[in-house]
């Protein structure tokens, strides 16, 4: 069938209705990049992806106009919203061949949010939607127990964390103390029936706050939607467009995506990449990825991943057809991508693709290499590169790298994740950061690691390290796209409660 799905909001001033939704699938889309303001950075992208041939799961964008209504109703979703959903619901449902909700194998969605400019980690996401006491059992006969728990904590977390705003520390602190139970020390590690005892002291944690997880999936869906709008006015959010001086744009889109399973089986997994090295320019493939994980376990860096070079070992093929993709989305876009990606049973799919954030070093590097490699002009390389990213290169460095690598007073060695040198007092909440900064002083900022509810300290910190994450978690993306020094998956135990 055709993307004919067309839904009308007010009359544009044309007279002309306008779209709220934008459906995308494999080599379809009535969206693209020219649409930024109206489907955000991640929805124009994805349906440029589409467009493209690119291997996308199929799904829509509910437009930032949208977001703006629902802003002026009081947090409220427009009228008729849901009828407009579930058409474009069911035409997934028909590419797919699966039912929303379905008793024995549901197709289940991520709904992300995507502003017209990138603000990695700002806003809110919910995977595995459509899941429910009724269909879980459904799920773990067709694809296993351990698959089928595993998604649905994983549900029950987010969607407490961001529908609910029950804090996700509780969740953490319930897996802790699984783990432990188990004797095992990586969430992977946990049996199905470790999983299934996690799910039923999740819904403690629910009950515990006065909430339960919506056993229908469309409400589901819908408070899920309402979230991802209600997330571009959270502190968080507003603090990070105020450090980065981010202005005029309308507010969120909606992404609504079917799921691909990276956590399917010892044949699946996620990573992220980007085309050039952020923090050097040097052009090739570059990034990580995990076996048998969902996408967020990567970007939050609850666990320190793999480097892209290995990723042949677990799925032969793979690497290279990335590379061709990533390197045609390049060209095409013609800026650094950082791009996600999931493999479902050794299938690569594509989905989302950004310009990569980058440090000044990089910035330079990347705007003379495309020039030479004659995939952009003179004039575009140098819009590439940003007053700050020259200010970036006149930041500290070690005088003597050697000597440092060589010292005793070295406590530890982690990954590289963003440039330079910091030199500070430990902290080990963003709070403290940010009060320190404000007396004048110099803060280091400690964490396991870092979720978007820290970027005001480090913004205020002199450098951050973490004890877990990779290249590519929260805290490395954050700090090279503002030129501060960061360590992630140091070898040290950093204890948060007791300082």
């Amino acid at each position: 069938t055709s993307l004919s799905h067309t839904v009308m909001t007010e009359p544009a001033s044309n007279g002309i209705p306008a779209k709220r939704i934008y459906a995308f699938r494999q080599g379809e889309s009535a969206g693209g990049k020219h649409l930024k303001e109206l489907l955000g950075n991640k929805g124009c992208l994805l349906c440029e992806m589409a467009r493209l041939g690119a291997r996308v799961p199929p799904g829509f964008t509910i437009t930032t106009e949208v977001c703006q209504e629902f802003v002026k109703l009081g947090n409220k979703l427009p009228e008729g919203l849901l009828e407009d959903v579930k058409a474009a619901v069911k035409e997934v449902e028909e590419n797919m061949g699966k039912k929303y909700g379905d008793a024995v194998d549901p197709l289940l969605f991520s709904v992300r949010s995507g502003a017209a400019v990138s603000m990695p980690g700002m806003m809110n996401t919910v995977l595995d939607l459509g899941l429910c006491d009724a269909n879980v059992e459904g799920l773990a006969s067709k694809y296993g127990k351990r698959f089928a728990y595993d998604c649905y904590r994983r549900l029950l977390a987010m969607f407490g964390d961001v529908v609910y705003n029950i804090p996700g520390e509780e969740f953490e602190q319930q897996i802790e103390v699984t783990k432990k139970e188990q004797k095992v020390t990586q969430d992977i590690e946990l049996t199905a029936e470790s999983l299934n005892k996690l799910i039923k002291r999740f819904k403690e944690v629910f009950s515990k706050h006065g909430k339960s997880l919506p056993q229908d999936p469309w409400e589901q869906l819908v408070q899920s939607i309402s979230a991802v709008f209600l997330s571009y006015n959270t502190p968080r959010a507003i603090k990070y467009r105020e450090i980065n001086k981010i202005t005029s744009i309308k507010g969120t889109a909606a992404n609504v995506q079917s799921m691909v399973f990276g956590n399917l089986s010892d044949k699946s997994g996620t990573g992220v990449c980007f085309t050039r090295n952020p923090a050097t320019g040097q052009r090739g493939l570059w990034g990580e990825f995990l076996p048998n994980a969902q996408g967020e376990d990567v970007v939050s860096g609850v666990r320190t991943p793999l480097p892209l070079t290995e990723l042949d070992r677990f799925f032969p093929g793979v690497h290279a057809e990335l590379d061709q993709n990533t390197r045609r989305l390049e060209a095409h876009l013609q800026d650094m991508q950082d791009s996600e990606f999931t493999v479902q049973d050794g299938v690569l799919y594509m989905l989302q693709t950004r310009n990569g954030k980058r440090t000044g070093l990089a910035a330079l590097t990347v705007a003379v290499d495309m020039v030479e490699e004659k995939l952009v002009t003179t004039d575009a390389a140098i819009m590439m590169v940003e007053p700050r990213h020259l200010e970036q290169l006149l930041h500290p460095t070690f005088e003597d790298e050697q000597a440092y690598r060589n010292a005793k007073m070295v406590i530890a060695k982690g990954l590289a994740a963003s440039p330079g040198a910091g030199v500070g007092k430990v902290v080990f909440t963003a709070e403290d950061a940010i009060m320190m900064h404000k007396k004048g002083e110099t803060p280091i900022l400690c964490r396991e690691d870092t979720s978007p509810d820290d970027v005001g300290g480090m913004n205020s910190a002199a450098g951050i390290l973490t004890q877990r994450g990779g290249m590519t978690s929260h805290a490395a993306v954050v700090a090279r796209g503002w030129g501060k020094p960061c360590v992630c998956g140091a070898a040290l135990a950093i204890d948060v409660r007791n300082k």
